[in-house]
């Protein structure tokens, strides 16, 4: 599955449905009628595709609207990325300060995080799991199997285990300000 393939089926599951639930079901399906190298595929195109993201500035955007971001909800925020569709997912790793422009950021302006409901956190999880739910449905195998094969076939490339750029603190309101100015106005630390 090469980059496109991957984007058309990302782009085709946000046109059928916002409800992520619904695009894991939708996903996972498409999956699980091509054969086992694709469904693999998909999960090494999903990691090639990420990879540009694995950034500090990016994490800090994350932590700014979110409030606090660990490492499990980076990733997430990243997956969430993906769902958003190629070109919102591609403006905002050129520019995380673009994330204010997009109405899925602006509808949590000014609300407590108590009351976001669970489809508006910026977070998608489950598409980690599509082709693992894919893979185990067509072929029979277990989780560890598929991540056995996914290793084998993605090899060495694994990608920095540290996010590119300069760490620096989100909740340093000059330095946000500075960096992300239109996500610090918009998410001001409590």
């Amino acid at each position: 599955m090469d980059v496109e393939t991957f984007w058309n089926l990302i782009e085709s599951c946000r046109r059928r449905t916002p409800d992520p639930d619904e695009r894991v079901v939708w996903l996972s399906g498409q999956l699980a009628r091509c054969a086992e190298p694709e469904i693999v595929e998909f999960q090494i195109c999903l990691g090639r595709v990420l990879s540009p993201t694995f950034t500090w500035e990016l994490w800090a955007a994350a932590d700014r609207i979110m409030g606090w971001c660990s490492d499990d909800s980076f990733f997430y925020f990243q997956l969430w990325l993906v769902g958003l569709g190629r070109d919102a997912f591609e403006r905002v790793t050129r520019d995380p300060d673009a994330l204010a422009e997009l109405p899925e950021v602006v509808r949590l302006v000014g609300r407590d995080h108590e009351d976001w409901d669970e489809e508006e956190w910026p977070a998608w999880e489950e598409l980690d799991y599509v082709a693992l739910r894919a893979f185990t449905q067509v072929t029979g195998r277990s989780e560890c199997d598929f991540y056995d094969v996914v290793d084998a076939q993605r090899g060495d490339d694994y990608g920095s285990l540290d996010p590119a750029g300069e760490r620096w603190d989100a909740s340093d309101d000059a330095e946000a300000e500075r960096r992300l100015p239109r996500l610090s106005g918009m998410f001001p630390v409590s």
